[in-house]
């Protein structure tokens, strides 16, 4: 298909992205002492970082400043910090599960324990917001979450982070 189409077939019907696109196994973790939010951040911005000291110092302070305008706990133990950054020319998810729930300051109060953390391109704000309409859609049914929570190996968490999400009107 051509750009032209593709990019107007986009615009026709907005729907989430398959989020699992930004995902790839070695940025699946399970962080047993995470410490504060703020260390968490740093291990996210780690783990969507090329592995460089500068492209991880940008995307942590990207994280942190996005976190500065509000939480981006969203409830049920679910954070999704975020940002966009020049330093990737392609989105990236990471994923950690948290060996110990840390307060994000979620608006239903309770502490996080799931993080999906997003760097996106800063050049395609729309893209961004659908992998987060996609990521926050996957992670609001408690079924998936409870899976995350009980997976006991890290290949099991990535199996279960990496499968497909069930289709809607699944019949």
């Amino acid at each position: 298909m051509p750009p032209a189409t593709a990019a107007s077939a986009e615009h026709e019907a907005p729907h989430p992205m398959p989020w699992t696109d930004l995902l790839s196994a070695d940025r699946i973790v399970m962080l047993v002492d995470p410490g504060s939010p703020a260390q968490v951040l740093d291990a996210a911005a780690r783990l969507l970082s090329d592995g460089s000291p500068a492209s991880t110092r940008v995307l942590a302070d990207a994280l942190r400043q996005r976190e500065r305008l509000g939480s981006t706990g969203i409830g049920h133990g679910v954070a999704i910090p975020h940002a966009r950054s020049s330093a990737f020319h392609a989105p990236r998810g990471a994923f950690l599960r948290l060996g110990r729930p840390v307060d994000f300051g979620a608006r239903d109060g309770e502490p996080v324990d799931l993080v999906f953390a997003m760097s996106a391109t800063d050049d395609m704000p729309e893209q961004h917001l659908h992998y987060l309409a996609g990521v926050a859609e996957r992670f609001a049914d408690p079924g998936f979450r409870d899976r995350l929570r009980m997976a006991r190996s890290l290949e099991r968490l990535r199996r279960v982070l990496l499968a497909p999400a069930p289709a809607a009107n699944a019949a």
